[in-house]
């Protein structure tokens, strides 16, 4: 027997955005459902920010003890990393951030949660596992995005991971070749070389995280070169499966062809949106080439239609905050339709949790017009706080209008980029010059006094 719903906005996936969708809709007077097929928690929570921040937190912790001869404090016997301990502790730590989520879903009335997977009927009309009907006015999608894995990819078989599969890791592995030079396959890379285990890090076309100053990023291609193999574009001669393992020939940094064997795989190609089983052909909505609904960036309405997209689903800024604000745009605006408004955006910020941290925020380099522009820079390799602490590794670029002096954005790597992207960010999101930044304070000996610096060398660009 095929139960039916009747509701005013149905959202569909009950990751961040889709949460925020509801409760922003319940909130502006319309009733609602939430559907969702999979497990609870959000994919921050289960495989994302926290799970690889835990890892990262230990490899650092070992990274420091291995690192402490410089300040003439030794460390005296072998430090000694126990694989499942660090396991142990990642799990127990993701489960309980996982549970805060899902406390906050159980919270959400019986009769509000549908689970099963959605697919369109038509623009309203959603079919739920095939025996629930769900009759809307408006339906939001937020059903997120799952790792991209390379056809070619799959020869490896069984030794092929993605990044949510590192977490479900009982003890470390002896090796792991990672494909993907992006935020996830430079954290975990470099985490897990931290952790002992033998890393290869291969890419193609040159990319180093999200960077696009080929100043930044061909100092962050040496900075990482230097403590594991990092090849940004590598050449790849054969991959294939030997008994349990990986087996990939290569052509390493010295250009020698090499063969290795490795434990897994980690395909860390980036992510791609969950809208393939959606029945998306039965709405009339434009999809793109990806397949992904054309939508406002601004109001994430779906062409004129009663459907919203929100979140990694949209693919435009995979970030938890900004699935966040989404959300809670697509909720209001599907309950507000057909008097949609424009949602907030922020000042666009971004860090990868790498070791020098990468963070952009803004404008980056290729968003920008040539000569349109003056740059400032700082190394922090001389800087004072930075020496101080041996952190003394860094190349930051801040972008300025060259008529009008704002600041526009930067792009950088260098010691706890993640605090000094909030300074810009508030910064662009105030509308200020590079000549109000600069009247703000700095304190001393502080690492910010290198991103002073910096503007200190697009103030003088300016005025030259």
């Amino acid at each position: 027997m095929t139960k039916t719903i009747e509701i005013d906005v149905a959202v569909i996936g009950a990751g961040t955005a889709g949460l925020a969708a509801y409760r922003a809709a319940r909130m502006n007077g319309k009733s609602a459902v939430v559907i969702e097929g999979g497990p609870y928690g959000t994919t921050c929570a289960r495989v994302g920010c926290m799970p690889s921040k835990l890892l990262i937190a230990a490899a650092e912790a070992a990274h420091e003890l291995r690192h402490t001869a410089a300040f003439g404090v030794h460390v005296d016997g072998q430090i000694r990393i126990d694989g499942r301990e660090v396991m142990d502790r990642v799990k127990r730590e993701r489960d309980r951030f996982v549970g805060f989520v899902v406390r906050g879903v159980e919270n959400i009335p019986a009769e509000d949660k549908v689970v099963g997977y959605a697919r369109f009927v038509d623009n309203t009309t959603l079919l739920v596992n095939e025996d629930i009907t769900i009759k809307a006015s408006r339906v939001v999608i937020a059903t997120g995005s799952s790792p991209a894995v390379p056809e070619a990819f799959h020869v490896f078989g069984d030794r092929l991971i993605v990044n949510d599969d590192v977490f479900a890791w009982d003890d470390l592995p002896g090796s792991v070749a990672v494909f993907g030079p992006g935020v996830i396959g430079l954290e975990l890379g470099q985490a897990l070389s931290r952790l002992g285990v033998k890393v290869r890090l291969f890419g193609v076309r040159g990319g180093v995280g999200p960077l696009s100053d080929p100043a930044i990023r061909s100092y962050a291609k040496k900075v990482f070169a230097e403590e594991f193999h990092f090849d940004p574009d590598a050449k790849i001669i054969k991959m294939g499966r030997e008994g349990d393992k990986a087996c990939i020939t290569y052509v390493n940094l010295q250009g020698e062809e090499v063969t290795e064997h490795f434990d897994y795989v980690l395909s860390a190609a980036g992510r791609t949106p969950n809208v393939g089983k959606l029945g998306l052909e039965n709405t009339g909505i434009e999809l793109n080439a990806r397949g992904v609904p054309v939508f406002d960036a601004e109001t994430l309405q779906c062409g004129t239609s009663p459907i919203f997209i929100a979140g990694d689903a949209n693919n435009v800024l995979p970030l938890l905050h900004e699935a966040a604000d989404e959300g809670k745009t697509a909720g209001t605006n599907a309950a507000l339709y057909p008097h949609v408004v424009p949602g907030l955006r922020r000042a666009t910020i971004g860090v990868v949790f790498s070791d020098p941290q990468i963070a952009m925020v803004g404008k980056r380099f290729i968003d920008l017009r040539e000569g349109s522009f003056v740059t400032g820079e700082v190394s922090f390799e001389d800087q004072g706080r930075s020496r101080v602490m041996l952190k003394n590794k860094g190349l930051m670029h801040v972008y300025a209008d060259a008529d009008t002096g704002m600041f526009l954005g930067a792009e950088w790597i260098g010691p706890r980029a993640e605090n000094i992207a909030h300074t810009l960010a508030w910064s662009l999101q105030q509308g200020l010059t590079i000549g109000e930044m600069l009247d703000m304070p700095f304190y001393h000996p502080v690492i910010e006094e290198g991103l002073r610096t910096a503007l200190r060398d697009a103030f003088a660009k300016l005025n030259a």
